[in-house]
């Protein structure tokens, strides 16, 4: 075992010294800087100095953690549909929470962020979090503007009770984009193809260190603009109550009983085309039972949701809809050992949808959207997982499910046929409009870490999901197989941290429209849609580096999409080909 680790290991440093000697022979070492994708920030944790005995209890040891961004960095210069992970390494066991970086790359990228504490006393902290990233974008691939920005600023407040702990954290953020994926037309370079998105956000959490009736209590609220007028408010509150390790018997059966109870409003007006408002009040109850001996249990529970939703727009009067539901909810876990332990369940949910959450998942959404939440009648999975040897940790699962109203995006048409390029940012057939469809969803997920060496982790998972809906032969531009592999490899005792990720997608399904202008008699355009066409998989693969001369200084060179690709997140979207992105850091 330990000799096949050690070729294992040498093997890895050799790949790692070759790609990286090749970074080097084309000079673009150390003036390019990390290179986290647009909406990239993922925020470092910030924890107060532990002192002994304090907190009190087992909840000290998962001290409240600070995170700024909903999406990971990715091969793109705008937020695209690649979920994947930040490569850049990051140094651990470290006391210096305070940094500075700013770094730069190719395709005109510029990138700075900070994050600031400072610990007031042995109770409270405080700190702030800025960040910035911006390129010029394809300048070779569109003739129109397709430069991209992203920024944030946030704020937060950690303090340590003697019941619990409290986190106060406030976020603005400002997304540029551009409604660059024009096709089907060829407009003038000039035109206009703004979209900007401003956003605020309001987050607090208190968690009570024991698990007595009162466990923790969530708010979150959110306040959205965007270019054109549109506007969503929204705010939620969760409490969960709970009682824990009660002993039922002296075989050492244990029960736990928790109860969620939810309550979230969400309101949303559009300014353009169709004005599409909408106004939803949903209350959740989450009652549960768990009786556990060693890693083993069950777990049997309910979850209701009450919903009052009211739509509106300039075609329809306002629809009214209250309604009721119910989901089950349970789970079993047979642990015939740590290494191999079986598992399964059922579950279900309602989810509300909102601009906000469409805007992360495809930023080139029209902005007037009907919205209606989606629906998990049911999804039953069963799987294994386990930890073998503390070497390599594993998940396995398969499942079945039945929805109602899921969501996609389809591509729009022209919204007039006028033999005219003087038009709207989004009325070039460059737009996308959520739909929705029933059906039933099977899916099979994976994943594995593997730790061969104390300073070496290899992780990788997969996602395979089949939609067959009721409506629709094919769903759109959601892919039927994604996966990633990735890298952490740490030498000359964590100086030097070498990362790498490789995010792989097979292709999507999606509706397209060709148009072609009628001179006569009509003087308009006339467009023909494909159903069936189809938008290339692709492998991205990223390399990091960083390198940690002085206790306070480091450099770092981050490569992404290395294989060059201009693949399309949505049709018309080309991502950046090959980036390189090298900078300095400072922490303290």
């Amino acid at each position: 075992m330990n000799r096949r680790i050690q070729i294992l290991s040498i093997l890895f440093l050799g790949v790692s010294q070759i790609a990286f000697s090749q970074i080097k022979e084309e000079k673009l070492i150390l003036n390019k800087k990390r290179e986290p994708e647009v909406k990239k920030i993922e925020k470092k944790k910030t924890s107060i100095e532990t002192i002994k005995n304090y907190p009190p209890e087992e909840k000290s040891q998962n001290p409240v953690q600070y995170k700024i961004t909903d999406v990971p960095a990715v091969s793109d210069f705008k937020t695209s549909t690649i979920q994947g992970q930040d490569v850049t390494p990051k140094f651990e066991g470290t006391a210096q929470n305070n940094y500075l970086q700013f770094g730069m790359g190719n395709f005109g990228k510029i990138l700075g962020d900070a994050n600031i504490s400072k610990t007031l006393n042995n109770k409270l902290e405080v700190g702030a979090d800025v960040h910035f990233l911006s390129t010029l974008g394809l300048k070779k691939e569109y003739a129109w503007d397709s430069k991209q920005s992203s920024a944030s600023i946030g704020a937060f407040l950690n303090s340590y009770g003697e019941k619990g702990k409290f986190n106060l954290n406030a976020q603005y953020g400002l997304d540029n984009n551009k409604y660059y994926g024009i096709y089907a037309l060829e407009p003038a370079a000039d035109i206009d193809l703004d979209q900007r998105v401003n956003q605020f956000k309001v987050n607090g959490y208190y968690d009570f260190y024991s698990n007595e009736i009162l466990n923790d209590v969530r708010v979150k609220s959110s306040f959205l603009k965007d270019h054109f007028d549109a506007q969503e408010n929204q705010a939620s509150v969760l409490v969960n109550l709970s009682k824990h390790a009660v002993e039922l018997s002296k075989n050492g059966i244990l029960m736990n009983a928790d109860l969620g109870v939810g309550l979230e409003t969400v309101k949303t007006d559009f300014d353009i085309r169709d004005k599409n408002s909408s106004n939803f009040f949903n209350a959740t109850l989450d009652p549960k039972v768990t009786f556990a001996k060693g890693e083993s249990y069950l777990m049997v529970g309910s979850s209701f949701a009450f919903l009052n939703a009211k739509n509106s727009n300039t075609m329809m009067e306002q629809v009214k809809n209250n309604k009721s539901y119910w989901f089950p909810k349970a789970e079993f876990q047979v642990a015939a050992a740590k290494e191999f332990k079986f598992y399964g369940g059922v579950d279900g949910g309602l989810k509300l949808n909102t601009y906000s959450d469409l805007l992360q998942q495809n930023p080139f959404i029209l902005s007037d959207q009907m919205l209606k939440p989606t629906e998990t009648k049911y999804h039953f999975y069963a799987g294994l997982r386990g930890d073998i040897d503390e070497t390599i940790k594993y998940d396995f699962s398969a499942g079945f499910g039945k929805m109602r109203d899921i969501l996609f995006f389809k591509a729009n048409d022209l919204f007039n046929n006028d033999y005219t390029l003087n038009r709207s940012a989004y009325n070039f057939a460059n737009t996308f409009s959520a739909i929705y469809d029933d059906g039933n969803v099977s899916d099979i997920k994976g994943s594995i870490q593997y730790f061969p060496l104390a300073n070496l982790v290899l992780d990788g998972e997969f996602h395979f999901t089949k939609y067959n809906l009721k409506n629709f032969d094919n769903i759109y531009n959601v892919p039927l197989f994604n996966a990633s592999i990735g890298a952490k490899y740490g030498m000359l005792d964590k100086k030097l941290l070498l990362g790498f990720k490789g995010i792989f997608a097979s292709d999507r399904t999606t509706n397209s429209y060709s148009i072609e202008g009628v001179a006569n008699p009509a003087m308009v355009y006339q467009s023909t849609e494909n159903t069936n066409d189809k938008v290339g998989g692709y492998a991205d693969l990223n390399l990091s580096a960083e390198y940690k001369f002085h206790k306070n200084f480091s450099i770092f060179a981050t490569g992404n999409n290395l294989l060059n690709s201009n693949y399309q997140t949505y049709k018309g979207y080309k991502v950046l080909g090959a980036q390189i992105l090298g900078g300095v850091k400072i922490t303290f």
